[in-house]
């Protein structure tokens, strides 16, 4: 646990006061009681993660539950309106923006997004469904991404549109 809440500190810059950072602090502390073997010590540990989630999540304006896989320098870049699925998955080096939503397409159908590695998210982009996002791909601000999305491309536009990036 500590280990990762020293990498994203790292990936916050050494601040400790960006809300982005206390989403994570919660999010490790969530994910790490998982590990403890003692019933009645993990309940306790339980309802501490969920006081502090609620508290979190009213302070900044993010829900990230612990049930989420989240790779390696996961940021949240601006906060507010951000609420992402406990069905999701993010690989590495994802970053998300303020007013994003990942999650179900239909009650249903209760599957979240896959994310590959290097995904960017623009500022109010909704990313709903079963569907795979893959790596090296931006999803520009206010997309609505219904659709699976191949690697090294870029998704725009209300429902997106597609477009792979250019080669340089």
């Amino acid at each position: 646990m500590f280990e990762n809440i020293r990498a994203d500190l790292v990936n916050y810059r050494g601040d400790w006061t960006a809300q982005g950072f206390w989403v994570m602090l919660v999010y490790r502390f969530g994910r790490w009681r998982y590990g403890i073997r003692i019933a009645l010590v993990r309940k306790l540990f339980s309802f501490v993660y969920k006081l502090l989630f609620k508290l979190v999540q009213i302070i900044t304006g993010i829900e990230l539950p612990c049930e989420v896989e989240v790779g390696k320098n996961f940021v949240i870049d601006h906060f507010g309106g951000i609420v992402v699925s406990g069905y999701a998955k993010f690989g590495d080096n994802c970053r998300i923006r303020n007013g994003v939503v990942v999650g179900l397409k239909n009650v249903d159908d209760v599957v979240a997004p896959v994310f590959g590695n290097h995904v960017d998210i623009g500022a109010g982009a909704k990313i709903l469904g079963r569907i795979t996002i893959g790596n090296n791909v931006h999803i520009g601000a206010n997309a609505v991404v219904i659709t699976d999305v191949p690697d090294n491309a870029i998704a725009v536009g209300v429902p997106a549109v597609i477009k792979m990036k250019r080669s340089q």
